[in-house]
Formats: C-alpha cells, structure tokens, sequence
C-alpha cells in the first residue's frame, strides 16, 4: 500500500513537525531574550554616567493657589436717632423762690405721681404749676413745690423743686431719697398721652444716669403709700405692664440728652405753649 507524501509512520503530518521544531526554536530563543531582559534588570551602570532620582532636598514644593474666600456682606442698620428734650427751668413757669428750710436728701430711687386734677388743656400748665406751689407753701406749709419734676399732656418737662431737698406727701410715706416726678392730669379719669409718656420716660432715665440709680428703683407712689390711688389707674397700667420702665430702658440703651433750658429761650417756649402751639 503507497503511504500519501507528506505522512510520518506516527501518524503527524510532516508539516505539522515542521511547525513543532520552528515553535521549539522560538520559544528556545525566547528563553535566551528573556534570560537577557533579566540581566538587563539586574544590571547597574557604573561611574557618573547613572541616572538617580532627586532626593526629598532638592525637590521644590510649588504650594496649591490660596483659595478665595467670600466675605459675607454685613447690612449695617441705620441707627434710630437719638431722642432729646429740654426741661424748663423753674423761672419759666413763674416759680416763687423755695422758702428755708426742708430735708436734704440724696437721691436714691424713682416715684411716679398724677395731681388727680384733671387737665383738658395743656394751655393752663403754667397756672396749674403756679396754682399747685402756692397751695403746698401757703396752705400745706411746705418749702415749695411737693414734686421734683413734672410732664404736661404735650410732654413738656418742668424743673420743680431742688432735687437735694426731699419732696413732700400728704400720704404716710417717707419721701427722703425719692425723686419725685408729677404726670399732671388725673388717670383715673383721663387717658394718658403718648407725649406724656415719652417725656415721663425720657426724665427718668435722666434720673437714672444723673444720680446713679437702678432704673428698678422706679415705684408708682400707691406702691410705696397706703390709702391711694395715685398715680391712677390709667396711667398705673403703664406701670403694672412694664411699658414705661421699658421705655426707660431702651432710652438707656439708645442714648439720649436731656438739657436745661433757661432764660429768653424758655421764655418763648413757655409763651407757645400758652398759645397751644
């Protein structure tokens, strides 16, 4: 039997064999390209000429950009303006001189009073206050005015008697040490006004600053008395509520000025008054 050409005995095609010897060669070579690959990795130039990586001193650290922080934008409130008044000076409204005498006195607390007389027209301060001195000295037989200070429906601030001197009461408290302050008017019968209230306030919160006291020192006088209701019920439930000690309390926060007024100045401010204007 004729064997086909190209046929091994074993059964392979010589091509195939052929193949086989070529893979082996390859892969043979491959091992020696390898084996030097190896030694290449291994091996290491000698002399200047070797290439070394840079040490931790002679690389530069070139720091990140700063990062731009926004500001925040602060709205600025406008201030409320500062509130100011001026008290008459006791020549203004006519005041007679005090008479010798009284009980001095450092001031050391705050007490709110009315007249209980009312007062529809604030045109008749002046007389009121004239009215009320002559009845304390001539009938009541006191030095002078019973008050230290007094606030017109319009609020209008009067200077009465010497703060140095204690007030005086028909009432069974000791007044030594109080700066007493007339709302005139009468609050279990009148409403009280919102001018009354500002200048009450504003010459309290003098008080406070002048003669360095507690804003807490403030009582109504049927506080610190029996037997009355002065300063009245209207005007004692700006007391009860708290409004007008926080009334004082934000003039001291705020700021305020409070300044004399004397000579040809009040004496036109007094005729205006008068006048109702």
């Amino acid at each position: 039997m004729v064997k086909p050409v190209g046929h091994s005995n074993d059964g392979f095609d010589s091509g195939q064999n052929l193949v086989s010897r070529r893979q082996i060669l390859a892969v043979a070579g491959g091992a020696g390209l390898a084996s030097l690959v190896a030694a290449c990795s291994t091996f290491k130039p000698e002399g200047p000429a070797a290439t070394q990586s840079p040490t931790p001193e002679t690389l530069t650290v070139v720091p990140p950009a700063p990062t731009a922080v926004a500001t925040p934008q602060t709205t600025v409130q406008p201030s409320a303006p500062m509130v100011s008044g001026e008290m008459l000076c006791r020549a203004a409204w006519g005041a007679r001189p005090a008479l010798p005498g009284g009980r001095p006195q450092t001031v050391t607390r705050m007490t709110l009073h009315h007249s209980a007389v009312a007062l529809p027209d604030n045109r008749g301060i002046i007389a009121r206050l004239q009215q009320h001195q002559r009845y304390h000295q001539d009938e009541k037989g006191w030095v002078d005015i019973a008050y230290h200070a007094a606030v017109d429906r319009d609020g209008n601030i009067y200077q009465l008697r010497d703060y140095n001197i204690a007030g005086d009461t028909a009432t069974d408290y000791d007044t030594t040490g109080h700066y007493l302050v007339l709302a005139e008017g009468n609050f279990d019968e009148e409403a009280v006004s919102e001018a009354q209230l500002r200048g009450t306030a504003l010459v309290f919160a003098w008080a406070v600053q002048f003669f360095g006291i507690s804003p807490d020192t403030l009582a109504s006088h049927q506080e610190v008395a029996s037997g009355t209701s002065c300063p009245g019920k209207n005007l004692e439930a700006h007391m009860t509520s708290g409004d007008l000690k926080a009334r004082i309390a934000d003039l001291l926060a705020t700021g305020f000025d409070l300044q004399p007024l004397c000579g040809p100045a009040a004496d036109a401010r007094v005729a205006a008054i008068q006048a109702g204007s």
